[in-house]
């Protein structure tokens, strides 16, 4: 027994001895780091295990030490956007990461919408992938997993964008990064999570829904589905949380569509959402995202709701940002094909807001409120400088009266307000405007971008 004991104990000495130093995947050739910041650098190793890091922008030795857990983290300072660098980090083994680039790191996440590629057709994608050659673009797509408990790990790798890889990876984000680096010079990282038809529940952390009595019940409608987990917490377990706390410049969302199944929850849930992520990132990072398209599947007015939800979101998040997208979609197809203007706008919202490039356009009319002059309803709007229509948006506002009763109304623009009325309506109580799923409405500002769908009622109908 004693000698069994001895050879175990020796057998153990030598696995410590010989353990090797390792790093999640996201820290790999190619990656870009956020620029002129301070950074976290994690990975693995044996408990009291001596690692080193240096860097080719300085002469410092950075030092860190293995815990109990077999953890070990930094903080590393980056320096400004430039030539490409290198990372070493020894142990027992030694890790080098070549054609480290410093600049603007953005999360794209969300469902099949962000997810879309030009190799599944995009309006001119073959030309946009003949172009796709830019060595200062850097890709990260993540492989779809879903996890009941957080990961610290999560598979995928650093590319340089190029043809053969931009064609697989978000044809929203890539042209989002692409307008970017064309407007600020520097090199541009995109880390893609997206998962198609995936519900925003399963993006939350899980404790955050089911101590939440009205997130957990809104979230037992979203059912059990071929192609998504659906319960809560599975996607930020597997996608979110390892990834944390990568340091990024902010985010990207485009989701909603499978939340037309729960379409009153959802501006709750979205707020929840970044409240959850930016604790984790330890980073108060700005959050943008893309209201849904209209799109005919899905029933009356589901769809008019999950867009009337994203646009009160505006109200209680802060360092956000909404693009509207009602213009270039399509009726017929959950997926609109259009995604260069929605990347450009999701580029010029990032450009004005988090830039300071003021000059660039950031969203078209959102709703603001409404006042009453005897049967006349005045509408205003954020972002209404020179209103104008194209085809029979004026027809799409409807009142609503003392009794209830919805009615179409008349609407005239009138110093970048709206006037609607209806001569029924003695007494109007409430307004709204392109109230249906596939509604498309033709309402735009001077910048020629859409205005949102409304409602002003408190409780959606």
């Amino acid at each position: 027994m004693k000698r069994l004991f001895f050879l175990l104990l020796i057998f153990s000495a030598f696995n410590i001895a010989h353990a090797k130093v390792s790093l999640p995947a996201i820290f790999c050739d190619h990656m870009v780091m956020q620029r002129n910041s301070e950074v976290k650098l994690w990975g693995w190793a044996n408990p009291t295990e001596h690692i080193k890091i240096t860097t080719s922008w300085t002469t410092d030795t950075i030092k860190a030490v293995g815990d109990s857990q077999c953890n070990w983290s930094i903080s590393l300072k980056t320096p400004e956007a430039g030539e490409s660098h290198k990372i070493t980090i020894s142990g027992v083994n030694t890790i080098v990461l070549n054609d480290v680039l410093m600049g603007e790191v953005w999360l794209l996440s969300g469902q099949s919408n962000m997810e879309w590629n030009a190799s599944y057709g995009i309006i001119n994608g073959e030309e946009e992938i003949k172009n796709a050659n830019h060595s200062n673009i850097r890709l990260f797509k993540a492989n779809r997993r879903a996890s009941n408990y957080p990961q610290d790990n999560l598979e995928g790798e650093w590319t340089i964008c190029s043809p053969a890889t931009m064609k697989n990876f978000s044809a929203l984000g890539y042209i989002f990064g692409r307008t970017l680096k064309d407007s600020l010079n520097v090199p541009i990282g995109l880390i893609s999570n997206a998962w198609g038809g995936s519900p925003i529940e399963i993006w939350i952390p899980e404790e955050r829904i089911t101590k939440n009595e009205y997130l957990l019940e809104e979230s037992k409608k979203i059912k059990e589905m071929k192609w998504s987990a659906h319960e809560p917490g599975r996607a930020y377990n597997a996608l979110v949380h390892p990834l944390q706390p990568y340091k990024i410049a902010g985010a990207l969302w485009y989701q909603g569509e499978t939340n037309a199944a729960n379409p009153k929850a959802y501006t709750q849930m979205l707020s929840t959402l970044v409240d959850s992520w930016r604790k984790g990132f330890n980073h108060d990072f700005p959050f943008y995202y893309a209201q849904i398209a209209p799109w005919n599947g899905y029933g009356p007015t589901s769809g008019a709701m999950v867009r009337e939800a994203q646009r009160r979101a505006l109200n209680v998040i802060d360092k956000t940002g909404m693009v509207v997208v009602s213009d270039i979609g399509d009726t017929i197809d959950i997926h609109p094909r259009n995604k260069i203007d929605a990347g450009i706008r999701f580029a010029n919202l990032a450009l004005n807001k988090k830039y300071g490039k003021s000059q660039l356009p950031v969203s078209g009319p959102i709703y603001k409120s409404y006042s009453t002059n005897g049967k006349k309803v005045i509408v205003t709007f954020d972002y209404s400088e020179g209103l104008y229509v194209k085809g029979d948006a004026l027809n799409m506002f409807e009142v609503k009266d003392n009794e209830g009763h919805w009615y179409s109304a008349k609407a005239k623009i009138k110093n970048n307000t709206i006037e609607v009325s209806n001569s029924k309506v003695k007494l109007p109580v409430g307004v709204r405007f392109a109230w249906s799923s596939s509604a498309t409405p033709g309402l735009f500002n001077n910048e020629d971008l859409p205005a949102s769908c409304f409602t002003s009622e408190k409780d959606m109908e």
